[in-house]
């Protein structure tokens, strides 16, 4: 597969929102669990919130949970993450990617970014007063 392309992040103050989007060039999105993950300067890439094909269960981060929702439009084929009261800690370049196959199907391992993959270049959100 190739990487999936994200968009839709930008500058906004805290408390805001913002929809970002996750589409496919090739391989529909529909067929495969999909997973928005984020990274932020000097850390690690971490799982926000990602959507199991296989049974609908949905995760989310502990961080984001009340805040962001993670849905899918199977007409367009796309895949949204609504990030509502944005603070600075939520600054990150955010990712969404597939699940690759042959990754573990567990509770546990449902949105890990080592089960994810390939990666594109992200969409950056910059939460600033």
């Amino acid at each position: 597969h190739l990487p999936l392309v994200e968009s839709g992040g930008g500058l906004v103050q805290p408390g805001d929102a913002l929809r970002l989007s996750c589409v496919a060039s090739g391989s529909p999105l529909s067929f495969d669990s999909i997973g928005w993950f984020r990274q932020a300067p000097g850390k690690e890439r971490e799982g926000v919130s990602c959507f199991s094909n296989t049974d609908g269960t949905l995760y989310y981060a502990d961080s984001v949970k009340g805040r962001f929702s993670i849905s899918r439009d199977y007409a367009k084929d796309t895949v949204f993450l609504q990030m509502n009261s944005l603070t600075p800690g939520d600054t990150a370049v955010y990712y969404c990617a597939r699940k690759l196959p042959g990754a573990p199907r567990t509770a546990a391992a449902m949105c890990r970014s080592v089960d994810f993959g390939p990666w594109g270049q992200g969409t950056q959100v910059t939460v600033s007063s």
